[in-house]
């Protein structure tokens, strides 16, 4: 090869070379540009799923609680106007209200009124001593020796008040262990009262005096120690216990202060009256003596009577007034367990358990 020849390859080798590293470098930058692309591409469908799914989550949890919202709208109209009963359970703090009397007629006799433990027996209203309204005992015989005491052994009352008398002082008994209480008074007869009204020792003649009843009683204090005190029964100190609880066993003070204009003679602690729970308890709660309440009973009937809850009880009081020339239809409840006394002035007074 001679020079020229030598020198025109060599250039043709240098332009060769040049090339070649030129074809690199642009190669090398198209892949790199290609290797950019992939990634953004891959980074913009990465974004774009993710905005999608932000999209579709919020768009599903929009749904879920419109959904919600309607199918709860849907459940309560649902309750609300579907014909389906809907069994309801009562909890221990619901009570299911007691359904309204039925009421029927139930003949009785006017002599009836003068019977029951609610006749009312003071100086304007004399007590017939009508057979069989009270089972008179003698209270030794049927006392809870264990409680209280009774001052002699020819003290009588009605059984049925020595059953709730025993149980007034076996509560009183349980809450103090006191054993100071003595019945000093009970039952007297027609002969009896006229002595102690022709002595001065009462107001009241003959037929009419409460104890008659054999409902009505005296009591004492005579503490066990003998060397206190003892008088008529107050509610002082421990001893109060049976003022406050009296009624819950059926008892009311008889001639409490304040309504002597009522009951025509001097308040007094130590006398008190079986009257009934439901009636004991209402007096009690609206200060009533027993002449007020007669008095309150004639405004309610049986359609629009009393109603009263003690005790976990709800009680119905209504009067029905009596027919002065014969017989008496008194409406009771066909449905429900009911009482019968009559108030020894003018009629009936009807006591229904509702519960």
């Amino acid at each position: 090869m001679n020079n020229g020849n030598r020198r025109r390859y060599n250039k043709r080798a240098r332009a060769s070379r040049s090339y070649k590293v030129r074809y690199d470098r642009i190669l090398a930058v198209v892949l790199v540009i290609i290797v950019l692309i992939v990634i953004l591409t891959s980074c913009m469908k990465s974004c774009s799923g993710d905005s999608k799914k932000d999209s579709s989550s919020s768009d599903t949890a929009t749904s879920g609680s419109t959904e919600g919202s309607a199918s709860s709208s849907t459940i309560v109209d649902n309750l609300e106007t579907s014909g389906t009963p809907v069994t309801h359970t009562v909890t221990d703090t619901e009570t299911e209200a007691p359904t309204a009397p039925e009421f029927t007629l139930e003949t009785h006799a006017h002599s009836d009124i003068y019977r029951g433990d609610l006749v009312l027996v003071n100086a304007d209203h004399e007590y017939t001593f009508p057979e069989d309204d009270a089972n008179i005992a003698a209270l030794s015989d049927l006392i809870d020796s264990d409680c209280y005491r009774v001052s002699d052994y020819i003290i009588k009352l009605d059984t049925k008040v020595i059953v709730q008398l025993n149980a007034l002082m076996k509560g009183f008994y349980t809450a103090t262990q006191n054993f100071d209480i003595v019945v000093i008074g009970g039952y007297r007869t027609l002969a009896e009262q006229d002595d102690r009204y022709n002595s001065g020792s009462s107001g009241f003649k003959g037929g009419y005096s409460d104890y008659h009843t054999a409902r009505s009683f005296d009591m004492g204090i005579f503490p066990t120690d003998g060397l206190s005190s003892s008088g008529y029964y107050a509610p002082m100190g421990e001893y109060a216990w049976i003022s406050e609880h009296a009624a819950e066993y059926g008892f009311v003070e008889r001639f409490p202060d304040g309504k002597e204009a009522f009951t025509g003679e001097e308040a007094r602690t130590q006398t008190y009256r079986y009257v009934g729970v439901p009636h004991a308890a209402y007096m009690k709660q609206n200060d009533l003596c027993l002449e007020e309440y007669i008095d309150l009973l004639r405004e309610h009937n049986n359609t629009d009577p009393i109603e009263f809850e003690t005790d976990g009880k709800l009680y119905q009081i209504y009067f029905a007034p009596a027919d002065g020339t014969g017989n008496t239809d008194i409406p009771v409840p066909a449905n429900k367990v009911y009482d019968i006394s009559g108030n020894n002035v003018d009629g009936f007074i009807v006591t229904v358990t509702m519960n």
